[in-house]
């Protein structure tokens, strides 16, 4: 997954026409811990998507803007728009991860 650090790079990450997923995370939150522990195996298995994370404490206007009121929440983009969004109180499983993703039609 890799790190967005700037709000250019976040631009560039969601602007393409291909859906690409950021992850929505804080340094103190335990719920990312818990993610972070299964979320490699996710990714492998969806091999279709581009995945970023963003640190939503150094860019709060972005999780403003995006309605990203709990972490973690995975969002997905394409040509700029937000497609789908998995607030954090889904993502607390394996489970939930893969039913959203399969759920959004990718």
């Amino acid at each position: 997954m890799e790190e967005i650090k700037t709000l250019e790079d976040f631009e560039a990450a969601i602007s393409g026409s291909n859906p690409v997923i950021v992850k929505f995370y804080a340094g103190w939150c335990p719920d990312c811990t818990r993610l972070n522990m299964f979320i490699d195996d996710i990714i492998n298995d969806y091999g279709q998507y581009k995945w970023y994370e963003i640190n939503r404490d150094n860019f709060p206007e972005l999780a403003e803007k995006y309605n990203v009121m709990g972490i973690p929440s995975l969002l997905i983009y394409q040509n700029g728009e937000k497609t789908h969004h998995l607030h954090s109180a889904n993502a607390k499983s394996p489970e939930q991860v893969r039913e959203f993703l399969d759920g959004a039609g990718y």
